[in-house]
């Protein structure tokens, strides 16, 4: 029997106020909400602090130099390890994707980032996910991170710039794909045609569309 719980995962680039969309959606549906609550329930189920599940979140770092060029993708899906090197990112990811997989089965939810949409599309028994990328226009997502996070023109854009790249080498690291590749998702939205609110009343109407909700 498989995983009829609904689950939508939305991966966002940074200032396009994916968060903020999947909070709402999360509220109006009656869905539990996941952004880093992952990395607190990682660490408290490996032991590993959660300072090192937050050091290494959405960030590949250097390891990618090591993964070769092309479409390989990390051994994510195995079992984590409790010895040796436990906080290596391979490992924390797989206490990460562990983590989403339960709350999958547990109850339906939305996902926000660390690849969820991946980790979870591998588990054959999920079978109502629903995978979301919001986007916006570069100005829009300037302005946004301006007025949220009261800085600079200057600094709003180097801020953007270092997170989506982070963003990406991470989604390229663990998943041997490109996060910006729009066949890696169900419904991509470009927030800055909609606004946020109609943002989440355009994926309710999908849900509704797809037959996982009346």
């Amino acid at each position: 029997m498989g995983n009829k719980n609904l689950i939508i995962t939305i991966e966002r680039e940074y200032g396009s106020g994916g968060r903020i969309v999947g909070r709402k959606l999360a509220e109006e549906l009656g869905l539990h909400f996941y952004d880093d609550e992952i990395l607190k329930m990682a660490s408290e189920k490996s032991a590993v602090g959660e300072e090192f599940f937050r050091l290494a979140d959405e960030k590949a770092g250097n390891n990618l130099l090591h993964r070769l060029t092309g479409a390989k993708k990390a051994d994510v899906f195995g079992k984590p390890s409790l010895k040796g090197d436990v906080t290596s990112p391979d490992n924390l990811f797989k206490f990460q994707a562990m983590v989403m997989r339960e709350l999958a089965e547990q109850e339906p939810c939305v996902f926000v980032g660390r690849a969820a949409g991946y980790v979870l599309d591998q588990d054959e028994e999920i079978e109502n996910l629903i995978r979301i990328f919001v986007y916006a226009d570069r100005v829009r997502r300037v302005q946004r991170v301006m007025e949220v996070d009261c800085i600079s023109e200057e600094r709003a854009k180097k801020r953007i710039r270092k997170i989506e790249n982070e963003r990406k080498n991470y989604y390229k690291y663990f998943t041997g794909n490109d996060w910006k590749n729009m066949k890696n998702y169900d419904l991509p939205i470009n927030t800055t045609r909609l606004g946020l609110d109609e943002t989440a009343e355009l994926i309710k109407e999908y849900v509704k569309l797809r037959g996982y909700m009346k």
